[in-house]
């Protein structure tokens, strides 16, 4: 297998003059295509996140590997993981991984959004890490689903006794109660909570208790170990042996108008369960991996640093507001202050320097600006990761207005030896950049 190594946000910077033309073959069947286009044919290829209700630019429309016209150099956007085709895995690190191979920065904002404890995490740079990432988002898919409650459907029982409430089942009877015992063999069809998909979700939660770190994952929250139980308790007729039956009853993506949160977690499950073939796909010319939104991440993972002095007002694309009145048109901003004064969006790209062209550097600043008009503040944040430790906060004032704009830096040190040490920067690092943000707030 040939493996390419780059990351996101590349600029075009990664050659591939020493190619072979049958990895520029396959390269070009990933590239230059909106992911939508490849995840609807290729269930080994997960894209997350991969609904418009989650995310304010979707992913999946977007166009996130390209390959120049000669086919010389690849470029990256805003995703993270890893993404091939037949004998081709190309591996997208975050452009703050050390060495591209320990992505310290990637894991820290998947733990730090999905809530597991970063100090019982053992931090592993082998190739079977990638598949922690699904692990991450199994709590988080599993807490979604059962807020729609547990997972009921009808299902068809045999029974052999003398409470007769269904239909007699002759062949049955006549094979097992002759001569007549006082029972009588009949079927009946009941709602059931122990049925093919929550006996998915129990395998998939077995499966992850054998893990290594199953037991932090599996107790990343009271809710996470209610559901768990929960679900345990549920499938009694749960065993081992019969994974394979129930992947087969799996087979086909569960649509029900209510229960339409048990989609993404039944996907999930499986490719939980058959980790193996999005590591190296099955057919020919079938895509296969596991795909971040970095922008996403970088936004939530903020959300989280700065709650105790803004809203962020996109978790689970609730709460959104009505730009004109009587007109249908909404905006979404990422981070509004609660003296509600300031405006905040955050920004997963350099913005230090700025140097995409004027017309994409000037539409960069358009949506805050926006939203600053709509909430009547006067002033706006833009919010970046930065591997420069001595880069400063930037004030633009808004020309003829009192008006202003101040990009902030966050630094992420990408030179740190272990996992542990990494955690320890990006602590204090946080502290920095709240204090950064509250200075702008009063100058």
């Amino acid at each position: 297998m040939d493996q390419f190594e780059t990351t996101d946000n590349n600029s075009g910077n990664y050659g591939l003059t020493n190619t072979s033309n049958e990895d520029i073959e396959n390269l070009k069947f990933i590239a230059n295509v909106r992911l939508h286009e490849k995840v609807n044919k290729n269930p080994n290829l997960l894209v997350f996140p991969n609904s418009t209700s989650d995310i304010h630019d979707n992913l999946l429309d977007k166009t996130v590997i390209s390959l120049e016209e000669d086919f010389t150099k690849l470029r990256t956007g805003n995703v993270m993981g890893f993404i091939g085709v037949n004998d081709t895995r190309l591996s997208i690190t975050s452009r703050f991984a050390h060495d591209k191979k320990h992505d310290y920065f990637l894991h820290y904002m998947l733990l730090r959004v999905f809530h597991i404890n970063l100090f019982d995490w053992k931090y592993s740079s082998d190739e079977e890490s990638v598949f922690d990432f699904l692990l991450y988002l199994f709590p988080s898919f599993l807490n979604t689903a059962l807020k729609q409650g547990p997972y009921k459907e009808y299902r068809n029982f045999q029974h052999n006794d003398a409470n007769v409430k269904g239909t007699i089942d002759v062949a049955r009877y006549i094979n097992q109660d002759i001569p007549f015992s006082g029972k009588i063999a009949y079927n009946t069809k009941e709602y059931s909570y122990d049925n093919h998909i929550t006996e998915l979700i129990r395998h998939t939660i077995e499966s992850i208790a054998h893990h290594p770190y199953g037991e932090n994952i599996l107790n990343n929250s009271k809710e996470t170990r209610d559901n768990v139980a929960l679900i345990r308790n549920m499938t009694v007729c749960y065993q081992k042996g019969l994974l394979r039956k129930v992947l087969v009853e799996n087979r086909r993506p569960l649509h029900h108008p209510y229960f339409n949160k048990y989609t993404p977690l039944q996907h999930l499950c499986i490719q939980i369960l058959r980790h193996q073939e999005i590591k190296y796909g099955q057919k020919k010319d079938e895509v296969y991996g596991i795909l971040f939104d970095g922008a996403w991440l970088w936004e939530e993972y903020l959300g989280l640093v700065l709650k105790d002095s803004f809203n962020h007002y996109y978790i689970d694309g609730k709460k959104c507001f009505r730009l004109f009145i009587g007109k249908h048109l909404h905006v979404v901003p990422d981070y509004i202050s609660k003296d509600k004064k300031i405006i905040a969006d955050a920004k997963y790209i350099n913005l230090v320097p700025l140097d995409f062209g004027e017309s994409r550097n000037t539409a960069i600043y358009y949506k805050t600006l926006t939203y600053m008009l709509r909430f009547n503040s006067d002033h706006g944040e833009l919010l970046y990761p930065s591997k420069n430790q001595g880069e400063k906060a930037e004030r633009l004032k808004i020309d003829e207005t009192t008006k202003i704009l101040d990009k902030i830096p966050m630094y992420v040190n990408d030179h740190c030896d272990t996992f542990l040490d990494f955690i320890d920067s990006m602590s204090k690092t946080e502290q920095i950049f709240i204090s950064n943000v509250e200075e702008t707030e009063h100058s």
